[in-house]
């Protein structure tokens, strides 16, 4: 039997990151890729499995029928996977949010709470009864962090499975259904041992028909038929000419009357064969005007249907390399091609190269008269990382001498509001301080940036460009001699100068990107306008805001512990939850750092969650191992947490050196490996305090469940904060560096209470 219940509890953890996998990228896909949303989800996550084993950490010291519990509360879990599943599919049509439309952070946070609900809150309750269950059969004492390092050897293993297996072969429907069928399966077996209760014959029952259902989905086409029915409600209205998966993340082609609308997670992101012609007109043919002879021309990324077309025009252009953010797009804009594209792709002068754009920068030796970035908005970590100082940096070493570097942001010529203004400002300061001169053409779709080393850029003047116009014979719709002085009329100039007044200095790099920030506080004036003025309070705070808060609780807490002498208990509970709290930022952090690196995280995110859970599982295993061994468990203590902060501190200067060495081409492949290794340490730092923290409260309370259940519910609270403020204030507005200063901060203020608190220290014999 106890065999039977590590297989369960391997089982549990197996499901835990697969469920968790699935569905958080089932929510990507729903939010438009945002991986700040990543943090939101995880932390919703979190809350609710908290939640979950709260409530169950009550019901299990009462209950006679726990293994019964513990099994009807697995069918829950496993058949409302494929629920939410379908659930997230067709979100936007729940909340009557057009395709194409991005979701705030506000419609993120309870959108994804509610679907994770069920599923979370079922899991999260099935830790307390399989500590209750095993404890049965074993040592009280070590039993609860044995559950929780068996349960992450689950959690390890399905990280694996997901990243090599699953994602490569099944759809989101088959894994969840498999999943399913495997739970049933092993409380089936379970259950087995329990036939003389009522209650048993009945879960029994309800078990063999979920499996029968589960396994005649699998191994028919039925989980196809599924699939296919929530993709069409997902996008209902619209022909779905093919959807799929990539490294970098979802993308739908929808078939309009022989027009192909490619959707990058549920974001436009190309048309073909018919161009938004005043878009492209405007943002290649200007910029190649104001050059006198453009020969080479780089384009990273939005290349095709409509842009390398236009760049061709130009006589003098030899060369024209393309490269795309996702390389699965170019596959299937071949795939799906049209005349326009075919002729695009296969002129002898285009040159397409299968590769991230950034790290095409980072890999070539060739310049270019014209760079084109055909990205709009920093929306994303996985596009910041194209209008950060860092990049611009790298493009200017790039350039001839005359070279210009192209970007367009979100412009307006009415409708002006703060956030459209200090985004746009923001990567304005982050161009100039890299660029000498660098000029702006506001329009009312878009603002067109041209940063070059040289100041022809200044000194051209308008009868020049509609001269170079004639000469190169371009034939061209919108950009008529007429719309060119109106254009490059000096009066929008004087306006611009005072678009930029009372605006942001601040510079967006790559480890604070600030100008995610305010793309993001920009789309949601636009899709959640309640929510302005909490973005603008935000958007002031700075790392001392934090210094002072942690000062003034510090200071209450002297003042208060002298009239009441328990206050935070032990301390221990309080050390539990900031050190989740730090164990979520560790984690994030390498998410967001990994991915402003090599950009496609959406394929890696299971590999860094597993090593983190690794971590833990080596963590909790080598803490409980000791438990008898050590004879001062609070001074032992105060060691684990020291230790907390001192990788807090060290993290970022960490992911400097690695940030550093990515930029040598030879170590950039390598360096992967490290950000596995800091995940697994920084979760070996967070899983070596629960068995410890256990018994500390064991030695006071007497109650395993009661003790494991509160301290399990604190971590996880802790991290579900450290989800929600790292995701949405403390990484995109202070970086990483000022962010781990937060930690840091907030762990030595936890530190400190367990310090002072006498009675405890007095009681383990501690000599401060």
């Amino acid at each position: 039997m106890k065999t039977l219940l590590k297989i369960a509890v391997i089982t549990m953890g197996f499901s835990s990151i697969v469920a968790q996998m699935v569905l958080l990228r089932e929510l990507l896909i729903v939010f438009a890729g945002n991986e700040l949303s990543i943090g939101i989800i995880i932390a919703n996550w979190l809350i609710l499995e908290a939640f979950g084993c709260f409530l169950s950490s009550k019901r299990v010291e009462l209950s006679k029928n726990r293994v019964e519990l513990f099994a009807a509360i697995t069918i829950f879990f496993s058949l409302s996977l494929p629920v939410a599943i379908y659930l997230t599919r067709v979100l936007k049509v729940i909340l009557g949010v057009s395709i194409g439309e991005s979701l705030g952070f506000f419609t993120m946070f309870y959108s994804s709470f509610f679907i994770l609900l069920p599923v979370s809150v079922a899991h999260g309750a099935l830790f307390p009864f399989i500590c209750k269950i095993y404890s049965l059969l074993s040592d009280e004492e070590t039993s609860a962090g044995k559950v929780y390092a068996y349960e992450t050897v689950g959690i390890i293993f399905g990280g694996i499975i997901w990243t090599y297996l699953l994602i490569p072969y099944f759809h989101s429907f088959q894994i969840v259904i498999g999943l399913a069928f495997i739970n049933l399966l092993v409380i089936l077996i379970i259950l087995l041992y329990y036939r003389t209760v009522l209650l048993t014959k009945v879960i029994v029952a309800v078990s063999v028909l979920a499996i029968i259902g589960c396994g005649y989905l699998l191994f028919t086409d039925e989980a196809d038929k599924i699939h296919t029915l929530s993709i069409k409600n997902q996008w209902r209205a619209h022909r779905v000419a093919h959807y799929q998966n990539s490294l970098y993340g979802n993308i739908c082609i929808i078939e309009r009357e022989g027009q192909y609308i490619f959707f990058v997670d549920g974001i436009l992101n190309l048309i073909t064969p018919i161009p938004d012609i005043a878009y492209v007109e405007e943002f290649v043919h200007l910029p190649l005007l104001i050059h006198p002879e453009p020969k080479k021309v780089l384009v990273i990324s939005g290349g095709a249907g409509g842009v390398i077309d236009a760049i061709l025009k130009h006589p003098s252009i030899q060369e024209v390399e393309y490269t795309e953010l996702d390389p699965l797009i170019i596959k299937l804009i071949r795939k799906f091609s049209t005349p326009l594209t075919k002729k695009e792709l296969d002129d002898k002068r285009v040159k397409v190269e299968h590769i991230d754009g950034h790290l095409f920068m980072k890999a070539t030796k060739n310049k270019y008269d014209l760079i084109f970035i055909g990205l709009s908005n920093p929306s994303d970590l996985q596009i910041n990382r194209f209008f950060t100082k860092e990049f611009f940096t790298l493009a200017k070493k790039r350039l001839n001498e005359s070279g210009i570097v192209v970007i367009g942001l979100t412009g307006s010529l009415s409708y002006i509001n703060d956030e459209l203004r200090n985004l746009n400002a923001c990567i304005f300061n982050t161009l100039k301080s890299v660029f000498p001169y660098v000029r702006v053409f506001p329009g009312d779709d878009i603002n067109l940036f041209v940063s070059s080393l040289s100041e022809d850029i200044f000194l051209i003047d308008t009868q020049e460009i509609i001269e170079r116009l004639k000469q190169r014979k371009l034939s061209v719709e919108i950009l008529l001699p007429w719309y060119i002085e109106k254009k490059l009329h000096q009066g929008w100039q004087n306006w611009l100068s005072t678009f930029f007044e009372n605006t942001t200095q601040r510079i967006n790099t790559d480890f604070a990107p600030i100008g995610l920030f305010y793309s993001i506080s920009y789309w949601n004036t636009l899709f959640a306008p309640y929510l302005v003025g909490i973005f603008k309070l935000l958007e002031r705070v700075t790392f001392w805001h934090f210094f002072i808060l942690f000062l003034i609780f510090s200071i209450t807490f002297l003042l208060l512990k002298g009239k009441k002498r328990d206050l935070f208990g032990s301390g221990i509970p309080l050390c539990i939850a900031t050190t989740g709290f730090a164990g979520m930022l560790f984690d994030i952090s390498v998410i967001f750092v990994f991915q402003l690196i090599y950009g496609y995280v959406f394929s890696w995110i299971g590999l860094i969650v597993t090593f983190f859970m690794a971590g833990a599982t080596a963590g909790a295993l080598t803490m409980t191992y000791c438990l008898k061994r050590i004879k001062h468990s609070i001074k032992f203590f105060l060691k684990t947490d020291l230790s907390v902060i001192l990788f807090s501190a060290l993290l970022p200067l960490i992911f400097v050196v690695l940030y550093s060495y990515s930029e040598k081409v030879e170590f950039f492949s390598i360096l992967k490996v490290s950000f596995l290794i800091i995940s697994f340490v920084g979760g070996f730092l967070t899983g070596l305090q629960f068995p410890l923290a256990t018994k500390i409260e064991l030695e006071s309370k007497k109650n395993l469940s009661k003790s494991a259940g509160l301290l399990y519910s604190l971590d996880l609270l802790g991290g579900w904060f450290g989800g929600i403020v790292g995701s949405v204030i403390l990484l995109p507005i202070l970086g990483v560096i000022g962010s781990f200063k937060v930690v840091v901060l907030l762990k030595l203020w936890s530190f400190l209470i367990l310090i002072i608190n006498s009675r405890l220290l007095r009681k383990a014999d501690v000599i401060l």
